[in-house]
């Protein structure tokens, strides 16, 4: 396998993490739904819990993101 391949199947696996953190996200918001939806009067303490959350998950996303572009065009 040459370095070129190599390369292409890293930037392939690490944008899995998108995705997975698609699948965060959405894990995040349904759950917070789910609880308020059963107890009303404790969703509003809980939405800042819910904004850093969400805030730290597409975080990793982006990492995840802009290390499969660093392994495509600048190695």
């Amino acid at each position: 396998m040459d370095a070129s391949s190599a390369k292409l199947i890293g930037a392939g696996l690490a944008a899995i993490g998108t995705g997975a953190a698609a699948i965060g996200v959405g894990n995040l918001f349904g759950q917070f739904l789910g609880g308020a939806l059963r107890n009303p009067a404790a969703a509003d303490g809980q939405f800042g819990r819910l904004i850093f959350g969400f805030a730290v998950t597409e975080a990793l996303g982006i990492f995840a993101l802009l290390i499969a572009f660093l392994l495509l065009f600048a190695v």
